[in-house]
């Protein structure tokens, strides 16, 4: 009964129950069904503007809550192809779109508002608008618009660097508007281990080329090495790609020559790619391969935000101003990753770049870092991996350069007998304003390039140059040139290197590049005993005798127009203030001091456990390290006596560089310079003037310069409250007024750590007041004149500028201008300047 009891009881329950989800039920249907009925349609077409064609694209789209959506194709014969990756390090750099082929497209979003970016390619501007999506569907046309051929003047461009299938890089390369395609089918992670058996292989690989159209293939058959576990444990080696191979590799690694020796002899006409130049054993690789590609551009730089901040081998002072660095951001790669590439080519290795952008893996798309390579007949495959291992081209990931040395291409040998001028002629296409440019000689930025920037028919920027390039020693030139973008990230191209053969002069590496060559095979042997296989061992032992037998350059006529000898005291504090504040090497403390290698070898390690000084503090700047990075053709030979080093108060801040002053113009001519670039009223009379140097008296530093025909310009420089006070004292000792006193005060930030990158910092102007911050913090250096003249900024050196104008003076008279230089660590900028306003 009781039993019967709940039955009846439990009956109405189950009803209400069942009750209950059929409501539930019809909620969720009539809520299902309205968001299917609020589901709308993009329809999207794009062509190019000029010819009305459909051309294929990479679209982005976006709600106004950063989420993606995805395109599909509309037409049976079309593709779209989804591209989704988000870096592990860094979150915020994803790239999410769909390449899609020239057919329309469609995607399907919730009602809303919308961001659409269409590209294609290097050469079309990109296309961006807002959708807003209501209750109709969206149907719209994007023309994009070209703005550079390079076609059609016979430069064809490819990516050397790619992990996507076949299938997807037909549809890629076209939306991409990528002539070549080397995508890595075999992929080996594991020591030993023949890329056949590789463990990150793709399958169904054809046999030959794979042609989409008549410009745009894919080559299947190519490998990477890259050696993260050796003897069944984990230590990272790096990689090495095998490009345009036709046979099956059979061999794994390390050692590494047998590999080399083995594709010489069955595929000649294939290619070898350095890849990355931290990898930790990459510098065996020259001595092995000296005619690898490397890649200017590689799988590091994006079109999102920088992720790889700490990379695998430091880079020395020379390469990373002014200590060295394990770390850094999206400029201070590609710095290091041009650096190594110069030190190896002023060891003689003649190393076709390269781009790879590792599409597939990382958030980029295919060819954002692209390689062009010039056939003047139009393209063919072979014939254009034959044009890439010349040298025939340039490395971009943004602007067009096209340049013949003598009508050479680059890749060209130039054989003289005595150096000679080469005319040089230089063509550059720009989607945006270029900030500058360099001619390089050796590795060294020779000539800065400052672009016109005209604007085209088609609405790009263009900058022609001509110029003669003047090697005086046997070695190579090219030119690059920057183009700020809205995202902080530059973009930069660079041409291949000419080369240059005086005589029976061999190149020859600067004595920091051997060292610093020999330094991390060093290290990397140490690494490495023991782990490694002895074969290997032996390409390292071998590598290491080829780097200690170079010859390096003789500096010594340098050495002996720029030193400034001493002794006892003075010497030993010359001594501290260049090793234990300023962290000189050898050569530069040779340039500085006339010692010889030795004895500044002696000098360093006699100061090697000593902690120098910290924290805010100003000294004479000691000469021997350039106090640029760029430029440098507008600053010859620089005096040290107008300069004093500050150093913020920051842990790891490094220091500025002021020029006090940097020069003095007047009505009577340029009447200081504080270096040799353009002549003064001095030098066009044939008057060097004597070297000084600073005094010091407890804070302060002084010195007086007394110029020919009775100028006095004196110099003060003192701490007081954390900031470098100045002041400039200028007496007419001549018969006239001079008027026009207009001074210029240099504040060059090549050692300061944050605000050497050469690029366009976040500043304020706010005369008398300029004020930079730091690329990746929320310190800032500040300076100011008064009375005056103007303020400015300047990234190829990278310096900024407030210049002060001295009063009128009359016979016997002395003006006077005050400045300082202070550091600030905030988010107020305004108030700090405010703050320094208000004070007397």
């Amino acid at each position: 009964m009781l039993n019967n009891a709940n039955d009846a009881t439990s009956a109405p329950r189950r009803w209400q129950a069942l009750s209950m989800v059929a409501i539930v039920f019809t909620v969720l249907f009539v809520a299902t069904d309205r968001c299917i009925a609020e589901q709308r349609t993009i329809r999207l077409s794009v062509v190019d503007a000029d010819t009305g064609e459909p051309v294929a694209a990479r679209l982005y789209l976006q709600s106004s809550a950063e989420k993606p959506f995805y395109f599909q194709s509309d037409d049976a014969s079309g593709s779209a192809v989804r591209y989704e990756k988000q870096n592990w390090i860094n979150k915020r750099s994803v790239e999410y779109h769909t390449t899609v082929s020239a057919h329309r497209c469609s995607a399907a979003v919730p009602e809303g508002e919308y961001q659409l970016t269409v590209q294609r390619g290097k050469t079309y501007f990109p296309h961006t608008q807002t959708l807003t999506v209501g209750a109709n569907d969206v149907e719209l046309t994007v023309r994009l618009k070209r703005w550079a051929d390079p076609q059609s003047r016979g430069w064809y461009s490819g990516d050397t660097h790619l992990h996507r299938t076949i299938q997807d890089l037909e549809n890629v390369i076209l939306a991409e508007d990528l002539n070549v395609a080397l995508p890595l089918t075999n992929w080996v992670t594991i020591a030993d281990r023949a890329p056949r058996a590789g463990d990150k292989n793709l399958s169904d690989i054809p046999d030959g080329l794979v042609t989409v159209d008549q410009t745009h293939v894919i080559w299947p058959r190519n490998t990477e090495y890259e050696i993260f576990t050796v003897a069944e444990q984990r230590h990272t080696l790096g990689a090495l790609f095998v490009l345009g191979h036709r046979n099956a590799l059979q061999l794994g690694v390390p050692p590494w020559r047998p590999v080399v020796q083995s594709v010489r002899s069955t595929d000649p006409g294939a290619l070898f790619d350095m890849d990355k130049l931290d990898w930790p054993f990459a510098m065996v690789l020259p001595t092995i391969a000296p005619d690898a590609l490397y890649e200017l551009s590689n799988n590091h730089v994006w079109r999102t935000e920088f992720a790889f901040r700490n990379w695998n081998t430091p880079a020395p002072a020379y390469m990373q101003p002014p200590y060295g660095a394990g770390q850094g951001g999206h400029r201070q790669w590609i710095d290091y990753t041009l650096g190594m590439y110069y030190t190896l080519l002023n060891c003689g290795f003649r190393m076709p770049p390269s781009a790879g952008t590792a599409n597939g893996v990382h958030p980029v798309p295919a060819g954002f870092g692209r390689v062009y390579v010039h056939q003047e007949d139009g393209f063919e495959f072979d014939d254009w991996l034959r044009g890439l291992r010349a040298g025939r081209s340039f490395v971009t990931t943004g602007p067009m350069l096209y340049a013949t040395a003598d009508e050479h291409d680059p890749g060209h040998v130039f054989r003289l007998s005595a150096p000679e001028a080469i005319p040089l002629a230089v063509d550059v296409l720009s989607e945006k304003r270029l900030s500058y440019g360099e001619l390089l000689i050796n590795g060294r930025p020779e000539v800065l390039l400052r672009p016109q920037n005209q604007r085209t028919a088609e609405g790009a920027f263009r900058s022609a140059f001509s110029l003669d390039v003047l090697p005086d020693r046997s070695g190579w030139f090219a030119v690059r040139f920057w183009q700020p973008h809205d995202d902080g990230q530059s973009r930069f191209v660079h041409s291949a290197p000419w080369y240059v053969e005086i005589g029976e002069e061999p190149v020859r590496p600067l004595a920091r590049e051997k060292r610093y060559l020999v330094s991390r095979l060093e290290n990397e042997m140490r690494r490495s005993q023991g782990i490694v296989p002895a074969a290997a061992m032996q390409e390292y032992e071998r590598a290491l005798a080829y780097y200690q037998s170079l010859d390096v350059f003789d500096d010594s006529a340098d050495v002996a127009a720029a030193a400034r000898p001493s002794a006892g005291e003075t010497l030993k504090r010359w001594l501290d203030n260049m090793i234990n504040d300023h962290r000189f090497d050898v050569d530069e403390v040779r340039l500085a001091t006339g010692l010889s290698s030795a004895e500044a070898a002696e000098a360093i390690a006699q100061r090697a456990d000593s902690a120098g000084s910290t924290g805010f503090r100003i000294l004479p700047y000691p000469g021997g390290r350039h106090p640029r990075i760029g430029f440098l053709d507008g600053a010859i030979r620089p005096q040290r006596e107008t300069k004093v080093s500050v150093f913020p108060p920051w842990d790891e801040g490094g220091y500025v560089v002021v020029d006090v002053p940097e020069a003095v113009f007047s009505n009577l001519g340029l009447t200081y310079l504080a270096h040799e670039h353009i002549p003064t009223i001095w030098t066009e009379q044939g008057i060097d003037l004597p070297r000084l140097e600073w005094s010091v008296d407890e804070d302060t530093l002084h010195v007086e310069r007394k110029l020919p025909g009775g100028i006095v310009i004196e110099s003060h420089v003192t701490e007081q409250s954390g900031a470098a006070a100045m002041q400039l004292k200028l007496t007419n000792g001549t018969k006239e007024k001079l008027t026009g006193l207009r001074v210029q005060v240099c504040v060059m930030l090549k050692g300061a750590i944050g605000f050497n990158s050469q690029e366009k910092l976040p500043s304020v102007t706010a005369p008398p007041f300029v004020a930079v911050r730091a690329a990746n913090s929320n310190r800032w250096i500040i300076t100011a004149w008064q009375p005056n003249h103007r303020v400015w900024t300047n990234p190829p050196v990278p310096c900024i500028h407030s210049d002060p104008i001295f009063p009128d003076c009359a016979p016997g008279q002395t003006v006077t201008v005050n400045g300082g230089l202070w550091f600030y660590e905030g988010d107020d900028i305004q108030s700090e300047l405010d703050r320094l306003a208000d004070q007397p």
